[in-house]
């Protein structure tokens, strides 16, 4: 390390406590790739769970499912929200369905060009995406606006605030710089507009040498956690483990006490 560089290296345990009630709580991964499980596993087993989130998400899966139905999550932020072949996503459903979780409705136009927004530290973002759509209905607060230099018309997409985002990695160094592979997502964004970053990885080292692609500025933790994507897949160190997440699939939603209890001791073991 350099002399300016920080050790930021942390336990699990202790990087679940930057999380507090109310929080814009981001989930990096994709679908089904490299989710930060072994974080929401933690964040589960804390003593007093944060209540009342607001769940931000590109797409969101298991890990997410999995703060729902636990009654972590008041809100939900995501464009996409399932199990990919494995089916709906079991508690969303039934609590989304039911009105127990307040959903705003996102695509990846809005999602982007909010997390752009926030990034430059402007209140929105125009684009051309939602013009002639249902979706202006559905989200009243997202305006229309004239183009001061022409004729045109564009969509203000709002700003995305993020309080607290966990991102997994496949290698990281001490000061929070990571190198997260071909599937990006937004994570890369993520790492920039969240006013708190966590960085699970499933190496850690002194410095990294491969291209950075999370930048260590707003990084408060890097976590040590090799696994810590199962049962979503980690590419090149592990595939997606589909008879676990047919198991959830299958157990959930009368089941879902019981899964999350042997999920958690056998993750323990």
């Amino acid at each position: 390390m350099t002399p300016t560089s920080i050790d930021k290296r942390s336990s699990l345990g202790e990087a679940v406590q930057l999380v507090r009630d109310g929080d814009v709580l981001a989930l990096g991964g994709m679908t089904l790739y490299r989710r930060p499980m072994a974080f929401v596993r933690e964040l589960l087993r804390r003593d007093s769970p944060p209540q009342n989130l607001t769940l931000l998400c590109f797409t969101a899966s298991i890990e997410s499912d999995l703060l729902v139905g636990a009654g972590l999550v008041g809100r939900v932020r995501t464009c996409y929200f399932g199990l990919e072949a494995f089916g709906l996503a079991p508690m969303y459903t039934k609590l989304a369905t039911a009105g127990q979780v307040q959903v705003i409705e996102e695509t990846e136009a809005s999602l982007s060009f909010g997390l752009r927004a926030e990034l430059a530290g402007v209140s929105f973002m125009p684009g051309q995406g939602w013009i002639g759509t249902d979706m202006l209905r559905v989200r009243p607060d997202v305006k229309v606006i004239d183009d001061p230099y022409g004729s045109e018309q564009y969509v203000a997409f709002p700003a995305v605030p993020c309080d607290v985002a966990v991102i997994h990695a496949l290698r990281a160094d001490w000061s929070g710089n990571a190198h997260i592979g071909g599937n990006m997502a937004v994570d890369g964004e993520l790492g920039l507009v969240s006013k708190h970053v966590i960085v699970t990885a499933e190496e850690v080292v002194e410095r990294i040498e491969k291209p950075v692609e999370v930048s260590s500025l707003r990084v408060d933790a890097v976590v040590h956690a090799p696994g810590g994507a199962w049962p979503t897949s980690c590419h090149p160190y592990y595939p997606l483990d589909g008879k676990e997440i047919m198991r959830y699939s299958e157990s959930c939603p009368d089941g879902f006490a019981d899964y999350v209890e042997s999920f958690l001791a056998k993750e323990r073991g």
